[in-house]
């Protein structure tokens, strides 16, 4: 049976893309260059396109209006309405018919643009039917067409080139546009995790005691790399395709104007829609699974880290196998959800590609009945196969687009929740400890449990006050809320007799060390984790802490290869118990802070490092405040006060011999722990 976990998974609501599109306000100088080069995308594309009629026309000529029917009975016409002299001038006729000297539609249009154009820039250019004359201070001519009215090979070759360029500035500026807005969504993404790193070490340790670290560790990474895998590529497609399908349509509306022929261009606009259809709804149902997707493979993750974290505990029970079968369970519900997305998602090609192909043979079926040539409808058809290609990206992008989405509402959901413990404005600066800390008819409750219940309690400064009792009595939360990780329910707790929430956070905990029960390092060196906190420790200072601490001897004995640049590993694992617990010690002395709160510090010690620990202890409580949470009677009989906690009051207080001399609750807990 699985084991039921707390996860911490508020109301997820539905975000709106904007708000991810807020992120890209501080780069907006690089979006707008990958935005006019997409632009530039579709106006290279459409001037590309629009030379196309040109080349195809003179690689692929018709017979006049395409039809030899007509020319044919042009001919007869000809020859029984007219009288000929002579055989020859027969011939002649029929020749002019049959060849006629005249350009092509659509050469002669252009040749009537380039002498426009050269008359209103005013450069020395003629230009005839036959050819284009340069009359400047260097004088050419330029072969425009033959006898017959057919394009030469050097004006082709311009054409030609013309498309090469245009082809080759719309390549530049699609690799532009895909760089600079990809460049974007990528550092988006980048400030959403940092966003959210910097968010979540805000939170409060209310927070932190609720939610499964497993599932949070995946909303930092799983969730934040499918918004950036997506915003990525949606950003630059969705800046570009648009375009280039309006260039497409553009070229086909001229061409069609041209040609007196709208039928592409009202099929198009009846495609268009049915295509887009299926993407609408089936985008909405994409969402919502992949929402849960993440759900899943963040139960994925979390069953990977308390496994990993309790892999002694696996090991000693011989539970590898249980945990194999469980997690298979737990990967396939995420394999199954996976499977269930991709069905909807790699359903959207073929509806487009079936919708598409159906539009095209209707074209083709109604331009056969009209009888066009294959030259028109290549010109007509290239357009609308050069639009395909984007609008089947827009379809992709609206995937990409509902899965980063699916990953925002998660991820807002995160950013939304704001459990940190509140400053107030012009707070106060703790410069220095000087008097007491003060907890006053202080009530502490977690969620219905009442944990302190209307505390009283004086430490005074350079005093040490002890705190003994049975766990969950709430001796760990009195240590808390002097540090003000949580706030009290009612009451106050004071120090100098100023409100600790009147207090700057930063001031606050800089006056206050912690050793706690359960020690922490980060994998890195020994000294570096004596350091952290205190960057501008020097080693000389480093190494004093260490040996107040009585750890130095253990760094540089030999145990240690590297000595204080031994990398401790994962949680200190290259360390024993006692090593680890004397290294946080010598981090608490390294801060030399006024107030001291040891949680079971000497816990993991064996009897003869404890009673160097705690002489060394003893040494750097000298005039400090000191709060001790122990279960070990031996470290704390000396000191000024002791109290006794049960279900979060106190109900004894005293020194080590007036409690044992009171017959009570902490006789009992000596005798227990003493009697032999």
């Amino acid at each position: 049976m699985g084991r039921k976990k707390v996860n911490f998974d508020p109301d997820i609501k539905r975000q709106s893309y904007l708000r991810l599109l807020k992120y890209t306000r501080k780069y907006w100088g690089r979006l707008t260059v990958g935005i006019i080069a997409g632009l530039v995308v579709g106006g290279s594309l459409l001037g590309s396109l629009l030379l196309l009629p040109q080349l195809i026309s003179a690689v692929a000529p018709d017979a006049k209006n395409g039809k030899g029917l007509i020319v044919a009975q042009e001919v007869v016409e000809q020859l029984n309405r007219q009288q000929f002299a002579s055989e020859a001038e027969r011939i002649k006729v029929v020749d002019t018919i049959i060849n006629p000297v005249d350009h092509d539609p659509k050469m002669t249009k252009s040749l009537k643009s380039i002498e426009d154009f050269t008359t209103k820039v005013g450069l020395p250019v003629k230009v005839s039917k036959t050819e284009l004359n340069w009359n400047g201070w260097w004088s050419f001519s330029l072969p425009i067409a033959d006898e017959q009215g057919k394009m030469s090979w050097q004006f082709f070759a311009i054409y030609v080139i013309a498309f090469i360029v245009g082809w080759t500035l719309k390549n530049i500026a699609t690799y532009i546009n895909r760089y600079y807005t990809r460049w974007v969504g990528t550092k988006v993404v980048a400030d959403l995790r940092n966003e959210v790193f910097d968010k979540l070490l805000g939170q409060s340790m209310k927070f932190y005691s609720k939610i499964d670290i497993g599932q949070l560790i995946s909303r930092c990474t799983n969730d934040t790399s499918a918004i950036e895998s997506s915003i990525a590529t949606t950003v630059a497609d969705a800046t570009r395709c648009p375009i280039e399908i309006a260039a497409c349509v553009a070229a086909i509306i001229i061409i069609g104007r041209e040609s007196n022929d709208y039928s592409l261009l009202a099929i198009l606009f009846i495609g268009l829609p049915v295509c887009i259809l299926p993407i609408v709804i089936l985008g909405k149902k994409i969402r919502k699974i992949y929402r849960s997707s993440f759900k899943a493979i963040a139960n994925v993750v979390s069953r990977m880290h308390e496994v990993f974290t309790g892999i002694s505990v696996i090991k000693a029970y011989h539970t590898e196998k249980k945990e194999s079968n469980y997690f298979r369970g737990v990967n396939r519900k995420y394999f199954r959800t996976m499977i269930r997305a991709l069905k909807l998602q790699l359903l959207m090609s073929p509806l487009m590609e079936s919708v598409a192909v159906g539009a095209t043979l209707v074209f083709l079926i109604y331009s056969y009945q009209r009888g066009v040539t294959v030259t028109e409808l290549a010109v007509l058809l290239v357009p609308a196969f050069m639009a395909y290609k984007p609008i089947k990206s827009l379809a992709k992008v609206t995937t990409y687009l509902q899965r980063s989405m699916a990953a925002a509402d998660r991820y807002f959901a995160l950013i939304d929740t704001d459990t940190g413990i509140k400053e107030r404005e012009n707070p106060v600066i703790l410069e220095s400890f000087k008097d007491a800390v003060v907890f006053n008819k202080v009530k502490f409750a977690y969620e219905d449990k009442m944990i302190i219940d209307n505390l009283d309690l004086e430490i005074k400064r350079g005093s040490v006050v002890a705190v003994v009792g049975e766990t969950g009595s709430g001796k760990t939360t009195i240590a808390n809320l002097i540090a003000r990780f949580y706030d009290v329910n009612s009451g106050q707790v004071t120090i100098d007799g100023v409100d600790i929430k009147d207090f700057e956070i930063s001031s606050l905990r800089q006056h206050i060390g912690i050793v706690s029960q359960n020690t922490i390092l980060f994998n890195d060196t020994i000294a570096h984790n004596i350091a952290y906190g205190c960057e501008s420790a020097t080693p000389e200072m480093i190494e004093n802490a260490a040996k107040q601490a009585n750890a130095h001897q253990f760094i540089v004995d030999g145990r240690h290869s590297n000595g204080y640049d031994t990398v401790v590993g994962d949680k200190g694992s290259k360390l024993s118990g006692g090593e680890k617990q004397r290294i946080a010690i010598a981090r608490a002395i390294l801060k030399n802070p006024p107030i001291l709160i040891l949680d079971e510090a000497t816990s993991a010690l064996d009897t003869v490092t404890e009673r160097l620990v705690q002489d060394a202890l003893n040494n750097v409580m000298e005039n400090r405040t000191v709060f001790a949470i122990a279960h070990r009677l031996s470290t704390i009989k000396h000191a000024d006060k002791i109290i006794v906690l049960d279900q979060g009051k106190i109900i004894e207080s005293g020194t080590h011999d007036e409690l044992l001399g009171q017959g009570g609750t902490y006789k009992k807990l000596h005798d227990t722990q003493f009697d032999r």
